[in-house]
């Protein structure tokens, strides 16, 4: 559910039409709604409410301050995987013992940054990387709380580009080498062991690779008692729930958290999930203005002011975003490309679209866009960044203004 609605022939956002906040605001715009961000984190922590558990919103899928001040405001930890994260983690005011911090390249300068601020745990990737944790907190005289990320071997059934449970995946360590990682950081004294960690990726929209992998963590878990005496406190299982992009149907976090409850109660555990996309995902669009239409051949284009720079996600992943029009003319459909002004033929918003026919100066609103939309955006082409822009039932206010010009330049010297 979310609060993108029409109303007669617009679109609305909560109580706000979309297209009288693109026109004062410009395009292109990501437009979010706080209503629909509480909801789906509301509905998603709720759901695991009879297990000890801590829902850590995964910031990479949208690091918005704002967001992450409203997450936090709501119970959330949150996921990173930057010391940038972190900082914009603590400066949102979320709590450095309900940051964990995953990822397979944190530097030295990231260790000894999340060990003074005093995170919950790090999720570690490689036996290099538990002895760079290890010399960085000996260095500051104390213990590094780790759990090891291990590779459960489980197919999530989702894009290639963002599975990351299997063998041949860069993240994780196997479980015959993790045990012996355990045993080794156990007798080091500049390192706690805290749990373990697993995530096979991401978009799954089906709950038996969950219940697969956790069910190999829980037997790991057992396996590290019986075989090491070692006993850990969190399993964190990652995030990975899919939305509805198109004609997706991923479970609702009731039934998900329904095949996982009984299975993390029996561990004594106390669970941490990093949701990111099923939280934002549906939470934001991205609003683009018709500049021209043309037609080559056979072939029919709109060209819109948002581009590859804005929302990678199609030219990277071939991924589905639904296209609606923000005022409905009732014109008829033609099938054609939404394409931006990038000097890249890979720069689309969606390719032989059915969609109603558009005039330069008409709205599109790209659905499905709060997740890896903006966080996922650059410079390219020297275009600035676009406006992010928070709904909060009859008023919105801006949480990001939109670059200049004189920003794309700021840091550079001639």
């Amino acid at each position: 559910m979310h609060a993108f609605q029409y109303r007669g022939n617009e679109l609305y956002c909560e109580q706000v039409p979309v297209k009288t906040i693109a026109d004062n605001i410009g395009t292109p715009l990501y437009l979010y709604s706080r209503a629909t961000l509480v909801r789906h984190f509301t509905v998603f922590d709720q759901a695991f409410a009879s297990i000890p558990h801590l829902t850590c919103y995964s910031v990479k899928a949208n690091s918005n301050l704002s967001i992450l001040r409203l997450l936090g405001n709501l119970g959330a930890g949150v996921d990173v995987v930057s010391g940038g994260e972190i900082y914009r983690a603590v400066l949102a005011g979320i709590s450095p013992a309900k940051i964990v911090y995953s990822g397979v390249g944190k530097t030295r300068e990231e260790i000894r940054y999340a060990l003074t601020s005093g995170i919950l745990q790090f999720n570690v990737e490689s036996e290099q990387e538990l002895e760079a944790i290890s010399s960085v907190a000996k260095s500051l005289g104390i213990q590094a709380p780790v759990a090891l990320r291990v590779n459960p071997d489980v197919d999530p059934k989702t894009h290639p580009y963002i599975a990351t449970g299997l063998k041949k995946n860069k993240f994780g360590i196997a479980c015959n080498a993790a045990l012996g990682l355990y045993a080794r950081a156990a007798r080091d004294p500049h390192l706690r062991i805290t749990g373990i960690a697993c995530h096979i990726g991401s978009q799954i929209t089906e709950i038996t690779p969950f219940v697969d992998a956790l069910e190999r963590i829980v037997a790991f878990a057992a396996q590290l008692k019986s075989m090491h005496n070692i006993t850990v406190h969190y399993l964190d299982i990652g995030g990975g729930l899919g939305i509805t992009y198109a004609n997706e149907t991923p479970p609702h976090p009731e039934q998900y958290a329904a095949a996982l409850t009984d299975l993390a109660r029996q561990s004594g555990c106390t669970l941490i999930l990093e949701p990111g996309r099923v939280i934002v995902g549906n939470a934001g669009i991205l609003v683009t203005r018709v500049l021209y239409t043309k037609r080559t051949g056979e072939k029919q284009f709109i060209i819109v002011d948002a581009a590859m720079n804005d929302l990678i996600r199609p030219s990277l992943y071939h991924a589905h975003h639904e296209l609606q029009p923000v005022v409905k003319r009732n014109a008829p459909c033609t099938v054609a490309d939404v394409v931006g002004p990038i000097c890249e033929s890979g720069d689309f918003m969606a390719h032989a679209r059915s969609i109603e026919a558009m005039s330069p100066g008409d709205l599109i609103a790209i659905m499905s866009a709060g997740a890896y939309g903006f966080s996922m955006s650059s410079n390219y082409n020297s275009r600035p960044r676009a406006a992010e822009v928070l709904v909060d039932d009859s008023s919105y206010r801006i949480i990001r203004r939109r670059e200049t010009y004189e920003d794309l330049v700021r840091h550079e010297q001639e």
